[in-house]
């Protein structure tokens, strides 16, 4: 407990125009890996815009770990078929974590995360102070496949009686 920083929830959305591995569509799900933890979502059938909406928290004790993404297309006789991969940079969210917040606005933005070659972002996200807690909204242009995005949200838990940041 003393080594762990605190826990991210991401929140998995969805999936947006994923690549089709059956015949018309697809069986998606996603895993989540960081170091030796993997998390996934369930399996949504026949669809190649899931909605999963769903929380997975990963402990974070190195926030410079790299966090990867894949989707999956889920097979009943095969191997799953893989949908694409991205990788999640969460440093900027991390360094707005340490600035005290206390006072400021409900719905402020703090920054913005600009995509370019090094992040899979599809477009500018944003890390915003909302209801008392930092939150960022992301999406993610999967990488390694013809076409796809899967939209994210993060948000800090702090554990008592952790190291904290």
């Amino acid at each position: 407990m003393e080594n762990l920083l605190g826990l991210l929830r991401i929140n998995v959305l969805r999936g947006i125009n994923l690549a089709k591995r059956d015949a018309r569509s697809s069986d998606p799900y996603v895993t989540v890996r960081m170091d030796k933890q993997k998390l996934k979502t369930r399996v949504v059938k026949k669809n190649v815009n899931p909605e999963w909406n769903e929380e997975l928290t990963l402990s974070i004790a190195d926030p410079n770990l790299p966090i990867t993404l894949e989707v999956y297309d889920k097979d009943t006789f095969s191997p799953d078929d893989k949908m694409g991969d991205a990788e999640l940079d969460i440093m900027a969210f991390i360094e707005v974590l340490k600035i005290q917040l206390g006072n400021v606005p409900s719905g402020t933005v703090i920054t913005k995360v600009k995509p370019n070659m090094e992040n899979c972002l599809a477009e500018e996200s944003c890390i915003i102070w909302e209801n008392g807690k930092v939150m960022q909204h992301l999406l993610l242009r999967l990488r390694n496949v013809e076409c796809g995005e899967i939209e994210l949200q993060l948000q800090w838990i702090q554990i008592p009686g952790s190291r904290g940041l």
